[in-house]
C-alpha cells in the first residue's frame, strides 16, 4: 500500500500539484479509492415508480378542481335565495324582480298527475339548448324527487317570444307544501313552493300545534286499524314482544294509570300520541293529557325498557297510540274504549 502512495506521491510531485496538498481525510480518500476495484452508482427511483407517483399526483389534482367547479354551483342559487323558507310562494324573485312563477291546477291533489305552467321571464338566449328539469322536495318527510327529467329547450313557447308558456305535467305522492327546484343543465336556477292537497275522498288530520316534531302527518297513515291489541303476558294489552301497556285492560274515560312497556330498545324517552280514529283528530294522553313525552326506565316484566303515567283519554271511539322510542315510531297500539 506505501508503495503505491509513493508511486503516486512522485508521479503528483511532477505535475504542478508538487506540496503538501492532501488532508488525512483526502488521503483515506485516496486509499479507499485505490483498493476499490468498481464504481458503486447512486441509486436513482425506478422509472415506473416516477411514472405511478405523478400519475395520482395528476388526479388528484383533477379531483379537486372538478369538486370545486361541478358541486359549488349546484346548490348555491337555491339555498341562498329562498333559505329553505316553507311559505306558499308561486314566484321566484331576484333583486325584486320575477323570474319565473307557476300556475298549478286549481284542483291539484296528492297521487294524481296534474298539470303545471311556469312562465320564464328571461330572454329566450337564457334558455336556448340547455336542459331544463324539476325536482320536488316534500317539507314534512324531507322527500326529494326528480318529477321533470332534462329537456332541451330548442324553441320559445307557441306564439311567444320566450318560455312564457312551459307546461309540464306530473304527480306527488304526498299533501302539504312542496318545493319545486328548477334548474338548466344541472344547475340551480331558482324555486317556488306549493300546497298539495289531500288525497280525494281523505280527510286531512288535525295536527296541534304543540305536537312534537318528530311526529309527521304521514305517520297517521301507517295505522293498521285491523291489527287490534291482544292480551300477553302478566296482563300486558297491547302487541307481544313488541310493545304493551299494564292498566288498559279495561280502558275508560276517566283517569287512569297506565304503565308502558317497549322490547328490544334501549331508548331513553317515550312519546304517546293519541289518534282518535273517526274524528282523526290528534291528543296528548300522559299525565292526564298535558304531556307528549316522559323518561324511560329499566328493564321491567320482561321489557327491556318501561315507564309509568296518569293517562286521561278524552272521547270514546277506536283509538291508535303511536309510540315513539327516542323520537322514531317504534309502535302502534290498536284499542276501543267505549266506557
Amino acid at each position: 500500500m506505501e508503495d503505491r502512495l509513493n508511486r503516486l506521491r512522485k508521479a503528483m510531485d511532477a505535475t504542478t500539484h508538487s506540496g503538501h496538498h492532501f488532508t488525512e481525510f483526502q488521503k483515506n480518500k485516496i486509499r479507499n479509492a485505490v483498493n476499490t476495484n468498481m464504481q458503486v452508482a447512486p441509486k436513482r427511483p425506478h422509472s415506473f415508480v416516477l411514472f405511478i407517483i405523478a400519475t395520482l399526483a395528476i388526479c388528484l389534482a383533477g379531483f379537486f378542481v372538478s369538486t370545486e367547479w361541478f358541486i359549488k354551483p349546484d346548490n348555491e342559487k337555491i339555498n341562498s335565495t329562498s333559505s329553505m323558507i316553507w311559505k306558499e310562494n308561486h314566484e321566484y324573485k331576484e333583486d325584486g324582480k320575477v323570474i319565473f312563477s307557476i300556475f298549478p291546477d286549481p284542483e291539484l291533489q296528492a297521487g294524481k298527475p296534474y298539470g303545471y305552467i311556469f312562465r320564464f321571464n328571461e330572454p329566450f338566449t337564457t334558455y336556448k339548448g340547455k336542459d331544463l328539469s324539476i325536482s320536488a322536495f316534500h317539507k314534512e318527510t324531507g322527500q326529494r324527487m326528480q318529477v321533470l327529467s332534462p329537456e332541451k329547450i330548442t324553441e320559445p313557447s307557441a306564439g311567444y317570444s320566450s318560455l312564457q308558456r312551459f307546461s309540464t305535467n306530473f304527480q306527488v305522492p304526498y299533501s302539504g307544501l312542496w318545493r319545486y327546484e328548477v334548474y338548466l343543465d344541472g344547475k340551480a336556477y331558482g324555486d317556488v313552493v306549493v300546497i298539495v292537497a289531500e288525497k280525494e275522498g281523505t280527510n286531512r288530520v288535525s295536527l296541534p300545534e304543540d305536537l312534537p316534531d318528530h311526529v309527521q302527518e304521514h305517520d297517521f297513515e301507517k295505522i293498521n286499524w285491523s291489527r287490534k291489541a291482544t292480551t300477553f303476558g302478566r296482563n300486558i294489552i297491547g302487541n307481544e314482544n313488541q310493545s304493551g301497556i299494564i292498566g288498559a285492560d279495561m280502558p275508560s274515560l276517566t283517569a287512569q294509570k297506565w304503565m308502558w312497556h317497549l322490547w328490544d330498545t334501549n331508548a331513553s324517552e317515550l312519546t304517546v300520541v293519541g289518534f282518535h280514529k273517526e274524528s282523526k283528530t290528534v291528543h296528548p294522553v300522559l299525565n292526564n293529557g298535558y304531556s307528549w313525552t316522559i323518561g324511560l326506565g329499566g328493564e321491567n316484566n320482561g321489557a327491556d325498557v318501561h315507564a309509568p303515567s296518569a293517562v286521561t283519554i278524552p272521547e270514546r271511539g277506536e283509538w291508535a297510540f303511536l309510540l315513539y322510542a327516542d323520537g322514531e315510531l317504534f309502535d302502534v297500539i290498536v284499542l276501543e274504549i267505549n266506557k
